[in-house]
């Protein structure tokens, strides 16, 4: 899901708040609102933000606590929450925070990467090192709404890295130059994975690291 899929659903459930309201009467102690329409605005909301924002969110946890009942008073408390994420959204912190965090992990595996280096054992390197490279790439693509799956026979299949390497430089993220870099890192990470171990040399693993490390840098 890219980032205007994101604002589109977050946008069709505050409408759905709207809606619920819409069903508003009284009840034996207060208002109420129907019961359907209000389990059904909360669990597709709920689904929402724990895709969007993960469980530990404020976003989610809030939401979880303050729209229990049926009435118009938590309605209002749910619409409130998604407005707030929306809000969040349409400033681009929800790609910043995943993207520190993205930013973490690529520096953990590529000091791993760098310490196998020194000690010899090229191929693992490779593979780890292309590893992060296709996950920058993905997450380039999200960053830049390219759409990073497939449908094929009604599921989503996750795209080839060569072709979100193509789709980004097609769309000027980065230069052809940069594209031919980007297709001979994941060669190299081909033939680490599927054991061709003598096809490359630990010196070209080598270039590989500095070359998708700095790649990283200037890209992310």
């Amino acid at each position: 899901m890219n980032i205007e899929d994101i604002r589109k659903r977050v946008d069709e459930l505050i409408f759905k708040a709207d809606q619920v309201l819409l069903t508003i009467r009284p009840g034996r102690i207060g208002h109420v609102v129907s019961s359907e329409e209000f389990s059904e605005f909360r669990s597709a909301s709920l689904s929402f933000l724990r895709n969007t924002f993960g469980t530990e969110h404020p976003f989610y946890t809030e939401f979880n606590i303050q729209t229990i009942k049926a009435t118009p008073y938590d309605t209002e408390e749910g619409r409130g929450i998604l407005k707030a994420a929306k809000q969040e959204i349409d400033g681009g912190w929800i790609f910043t925070v995943k993207s520190l965090i993205s930013a973490e992990i690529f520096s953990d595996f590529l000091e791993m990467s760098e310490y196998l280096l020194k000690e010899g054992y090229k191929d693992p390197a490779a593979v780890m090192i292309g590893s992060v490279l296709e996950e920058h790439l993905r997450q380039l693509s999200l960053k830049n709404n390219i759409e990073v799956v497939n449908i094929k026979d009604s599921k989503p299949m996750p795209k080839r890295a060569d072709a979100l390497n193509s789709e980004l430089a097609s769309t000027s993220i980065y230069n052809k130059l940069d594209q031919k870099s980007v297709t001979s890192w994941l060669d190299l990470r081909n033939k680490a994975a599927h054991g061709h171990y003598s096809e490359y040399t630990k010196e070209q693993v080598e270039l590989m690291y500095q070359g998708v490390l700095n790649f990283i840098s200037r890209t992310s």
